[in-house]
């Protein structure tokens, strides 16, 4: 029941790009890993297709568990009520991204797409290349929106 309550005072984020493949599935994984004590973050796409292995290869890298994550649809969070943020890191969520059921804050931090690069020989490198990306933008950003977790209620 505690964790449960712990879960309800997280700040949600949800991370917008086209397929929901590589760079938001990506955030979605490295905010829950690093940040997760004081983030609950999603991750959906305006056109999802299916996880990139590379880019999960990527996050194994790090031990983050990639079992869970799946490609998504924003029409799955369009009713949601309880989103705190919404993060575009492409230009075409950006532009394509839809209207909530509750009014959230967006914020667009472009991150170069390396989906097109999954089958050229230094793919790893260019996959690496967008986490650190993602690492410097988004995580970097939410840190200092939030520098320390909320305080846990009694």
């Amino acid at each position: 029941m505690e964790s449960r309550k712990q879960r309800s005072e997280l700040k949600k984020v949800l991370i917008l790009c086209t397929g929901n493949s590589c760079r938001s599935l990506m955030a979605e994984a490295l905010v829950n890993h690093l940040l997760g004590d004081r983030y609950l973050a999603y991750s959906a796409g305006v056109a999802p297709s299916t996880p990139n292995p590379v880019a999960l290869q990527t996050l194994e890298e790090l031990g983050i568990g990639t079992s869970g994550l799946r490609s998504k649809s924003v029409s799955e969070f369009l009713n949601r009520d309880d989103l705190d943020l919404v993060i575009t890191v492409c230009d075409h969520a950006k532009e394509s991204c839809p209207v909530f059921a509750k009014p959230v804050p967006t914020l667009h931090l472009g991150i170069e797409d390396p989906a097109p690069y999954t089958n050229a020989p230094d793919a790893l490198k260019i996959f690496r290349r967008t986490r650190e990306q993602i690492l410097a933008k988004v995580i970097a950003r939410l840190r200092d929106a939030c520098p320390t977790p909320p305080p846990k209620r009694k």
